[in-house]
């Protein structure tokens, strides 16, 4: 089930002194930092096995291209309704509301080979490096204008003390101009990147032709001036000339996306404008190909979300008939039967996903723990930690499941357990005091030099680097 996020992304101000550079080097810091979790970071992460599944198979065959198959990118749904997507170190962030406006998933596909020509190309390490040059530049400039503003201080001069002003703030801004320019570059690079990865595939850059097209209205609608020599990114006219002749020389330009992957797209995106649009945005979708399965899924997806579960238990069987083999109408059904209090019926559906599930979600598992969980008998709490675990063992960073864990073990009065759980998912969630303070707590109760002592113990050393303090 696609799950609403519980966090919302802040980032505190750096003060007003050379704001302009100060903004530039936090945004950079964000993009090149890769050791704090996205909770951590407070992206409001979305949730979703389906979902997951299905990005996870349009970036397969790109990464291959890239030669990243084996660097295990990890993929994060992101609660924005912008189109955007973005890379931290080993984890690309891809907005939920990308995946809504994309019409096909050629289109995302074009993103995440753009995205994969950064990481591919390194450059994040290279936007350190010239990070490191810039506020070496910056400082050096302040510095020369602070030594003029105190000889024009000395010698009574307004005109050299203002020219040392100049000289602290044309320094600042010469920096900022040589990280955005390089960045333009770099964004230009990872472009002919994704067209040979797309390539490389067989298929169509006439996904990223369409999204740099949606840009281009989008600017020209808001009327908006733009320096294009103060912003990280090419202009997106700029952008489509230069990639339009590669596009069209390309063997696969005509090449549409397979019918059952574009089917798969269509109930992606009736499921995120349900769950993040609402009824309103999710009927526009569906009146756009009435009957089809996406708007069958889609009906059963709001009758659930607006309470009328047994019509859409109805509509769920249905779907099931239809795509016997599919885990995700399983999924669905065991939610209908767990918000309707029949946590053994849906326990059976979820056992359904999970048996049927070909991408191993580490969600499932633990969704049907919680139906063990609800229906109570030891047994079934004892099944139910042993399917939450393996839940967390595919997914080690689900901060919620390790919630569902530790009241799974503190039912079955397993203390330490319970309390070395709650340790994980306060860890994981980005609280790191009170991940220490549960861990120690654990620790006291739990065998010096076993595995979960010594877990514990690495909770308790835990150092966070890279975080952005608020």
């Amino acid at each position: 089930m696609l799950s609403r996020p519980r966090s919302t992304f802040s980032i505190s101000s750096l003060g007003r002194t050379a704001r302009g550079f100060a903004t530039l080097l936090l945004a950079a810091a964000i993009a090149v930092s890769g050791s704090v979790s996205a909770f951590a970071q407070n992206v409001p992460v979305v949730r979703d096995a389906e979902i997951e599944a299905l990005v996870r198979d349009y970036a397969r065959p790109i990464f291959k291209a890239a030669g990243l198959a084996n660097d295990g990118v990890n993929i994060i749904l992101v609660n924005d309704q912008s189109f955007n997507a973005f890379v931290t170190g080993r984890r690309l962030f891809i907005n939920t509301g990308a995946l809504m406006m994309a019409e096909t998933p050629n289109e995302i596909i074009g993103v995440i080979a753009h995205e994969a020509g950064h990481i591919a190309g390194g450059h994040q390490q290279k936007l350190r490096e010239q990070l490191e040059r810039a506020k070496t530049m910056a400082i050096i400039a302040t510095l020369l204008g602070a030594g003029a503003i105190v000889a024009g201080a000395t010698t009574n001069s307004r005109g050299l003390a203002g020219a040392g002003m100049g000289v602290a703030a044309g320094g600042g801004e010469m920096a900022q101009r040589s990280i955005l320019a390089y960045q333009r570059t770099e964004e230009t690079t990872a472009d002919r990147s994704a067209i040979t990865y797309l390539n490389a595939t067989g298929q169509s850059g006439m996904g990223m032709l369409k999204t740099f097209g949606r840009f281009q209205s989008a600017l020209s609608l808001s009327g908006a001036q733009v320096d294009p020599y103060r912003i990280s990114h090419p202009m997106p006219q700029e952008r489509i000339a230069n990639l339009e002749v590669l596009v069209k020389q390309s063997p696969y330009v005509d090449k549409v996306d397979p019918p059952a992957l574009q089917q798969r797209h269509d109930m992606m995106r009736v499921k995120i404008a349900a769950y993040m649009g609402g009824q309103a945005a999710a009927t526009r979708l569906m009146r756009k190909s009435p009957g089809s399965l996406a708007s069958r899924y889609g009906e059963a997806q709001l009758a659930y979300l607006y309470g009328n579960l047994a019509a859409s238990l109805a509509k769920t069987n249905a779907l099931i008939k239809e795509q016997p083999k599919n885990p995700y109408f399983q999924e669905l059904r065991g939610d209908i039967l767990m918000k309707a209090n029949k946590p053994k019926d849906a326990a059976d559906a979820y056992a359904k996903a999970v048996s049927l599930d070909p991408a191993r979600s580490g969600l499932l598992p633990v969704s049907y723990g919680q139906a063990l969980m609800a229906v109570g008998t030891p047994k079934s709490l004892k099944k139910a930690v042993v399917q939450i675990n393996n839940g967390l063992g595919r997914d080690r960073e689900n901060a919620e499941g390790y919630r569902y864990l530790a009241q799974a073990y503190g039912e079955l009065g397993n203390i330490p357990a319970a309390e070395l759980a709650t340790a994980e998912g306060r860890f994981y969630s980005g609280d790191y005091k009170n991940a220490k303070i549960f861990a120690m707590r654990a620790q006291q109760k739990l065998k010096r030099g076993e595995p979960g002592w010594l877990r514990a113990q690495d909770i308790i050393n835990y150092a966070p680097s890279g975080k952005i303090k608020k």
